[in-house]
């Protein structure tokens, strides 16, 4: 049922005035939600008039249902909505075509029951990022480029109001002690918020989405992010029980080629997956599932990824799935894989196979335990196996740009050997990157683990060339 439209109707008595909060409508836009509207060149619907005026309804609607004015999205509280939203649009004495009036009460829905402005954009399946930048400007990450969106805020206390609605749920909150605060959406979306006085264009907020899909190496596949033969190999390394790190920059896809790898695991092992702010999505039954816990206001009650990697090892784990390592939690991890929790998986942040090297050795000295470089490089080189870069490359394309062998020790450096790695062939007319993902001809020197858990990899794998293999991926 849509609200019906409604003839020009005289402006509300001066007996109910508007009230104060961050959704009052300005003097001005008072006289253009009343009949002194017609006399106002700008287009009932420019979308600064929309927000004003549907902003100036939500204040008469929270008005008129006092204690009841925190809504549940539900049918019953939409056909509640629609009653108040047409007696109320009735009163302010405009008169919007009927496609207007339905994107207005879509508008006052998602200032009541959702997150204001930016709810459109978190229903939009094509957008996987928003960045709000201050009221008045807002990105999102669509279709992997990022673009400027025309959806903006009243106010900067508009976009704080917004925030509460997000961090109140969860017991958190931000002000000028606390400007900054990590949460997490209903169906698992990640959130990053900074107020002034440490955002000084206005509030900051940052929502990675989370995937409804849950994707497959078929789907990285059919993406052109990997070629079948890597996704076979890839597949062998897990159910090998091969220690691999994912890295990556912000944005690159670390987390979900994460989940795809996790998601080859076998049925019956336990697996104990960490992270700050859960997004994995494994298709096991026997997962544990832990999750970082933030201090309480009061400062106490902190448990970090470091406290619950140290107490997942007492859980009998049978891999480790750590959703990001960025601190001390690294050396933990280290000599957890050291010490039989092979199989075991992370991501982290740097732009080569060799800078993840390097980070980790930075990771590991945060642990405080004083260990010489050397000692925390042959811990590196014996653990992990398999580090496999994921890029985002300048067209918002993401791939798999290297899958790299970690052989070993010579002297005091970690030997890296590639074996697969992407080839940037130029650009289109477009724009777009031409790459294609190859084989370096080197066979791995744990080829003979693969082999003890019943993979025979054809040599054509790890050949120069793949016969047939089409370029351009």
């Amino acid at each position: 049922m849509r609200p019906p439209a409604a003839a020009p109707a005289p402006p509300p008595p001066a007996a109910n005035p508007i009230p104060e909060p961050v959704a009052a409508m300005p003097p001005a836009a008072e006289a253009r939600a009343t009949s002194s509207a017609v006399e106002d060149p700008t287009p009932p619907t420019d979308p600064k008039r929309m927000l004003e005026l549907s902003l100036w309804i939500v204040d008469r609607i929270q008005a008129s249902l006092g204690n009841q004015s925190e809504l549940k999205r539900s049918p019953e509280s939409e056909k509640l909505l629609q009653e108040r939203f047409a007696r109320i649009y009735q009163q302010a004495g405009v008169n919007l075509p009927d496609t207007a009036i339905k994107q207005l009460f879509e508008m006052v829905c998602d200032e009541l029951m959702g997150f204001g402005p930016i709810q459109q954009l978190l229903n939009d399946d094509t957008i996987s990022e928003v960045m709000v930048n201050g009221p008045n400007r807002i990105y999102v990450e669509q279709k992997g480029k990022l673009r400027v969106s025309p959806v903006v805020f009243a106010s900067d206390e508009h976009v704080l109001k917004v925030i509460d609605r997000i961090i109140r749920p969860l017991g958190r909150r931000v002000d000028r002690k606390w400007p900054m605060v990590d949460a997490r959406l209903p169906d698992g979306s990640r959130v990053n918020a900074i107020i002034p006085p440490c955002a000084i264009d206005g509030c900051t907020v940052t929502i990675r989405k989370f995937s409804k899909n849950k994707l497959k190496v078929d789907d990285l596949i059919r993406f052109g992010s990997m070629t079948p033969e890597m996704g076979e190999f890839l597949r062998a390394c897990v159910i090998s029980r091969l220690n691999i790190v994912v890295a990556g920059g912000t944005g690159s896809g670390k987390t979900t080629l994460l989940n795809v790898l996790s998601n080859f695991i076998p049925e019956d092992e336990r697996i104990v997956t960490i992270e700050d702010s859960a997004e994995l999505q494994l298709a096991q039954d026997h997962v544990v599932r832990l999750e970082a816990k933030p201090a309480e206001v009061d400062g106490t009650g902190r448990v970090s990824i470091r406290d619950l990697v140290i107490n997942s090892l007492r859980m009998r784990p049978e891999r480790v799935v750590i959703g990001e390592c960025r601190g001390g939690e690294t050396l933990d991890m280290l000599q957890a894989m050291n010490t039989g929790h092979d199989g075991s998986l992370t991501t982290l942040h740097a732009n080569t196979p060799r800078d993840a090297i390097a980070r980790m050795e930075t990771m590991s000295m945060m642990a405080g335990m004083d260990l010489p470089l050397k000692v925390i490089r042959e811990q590196i080189a014996s653990a992990i196996d398999v580090i496999v870069q994921q890029s985002r490359l300048d067209d918002g394309q993401r791939k798999v740009t290297y899958i790299t062998e970690v052989q070993g020790m010579e002297g005091e450096k970690v030997v890296l050997q590639d074996i697969f790695k992407l080839d940037i062939l130029g650009k289109t007319p477009e724009g777009k990157i031409q790459a294609e993902l190859r084989p370096t001809g080197v066979r791995p020197r744990f080829t003979p683990r693969l082999e003890a858990h019943g993979f025979k990899l054809p040599p054509s794998i790890f050949g120069a060339q793949i016969p047939g293999q089409k370029k351009g991926w």
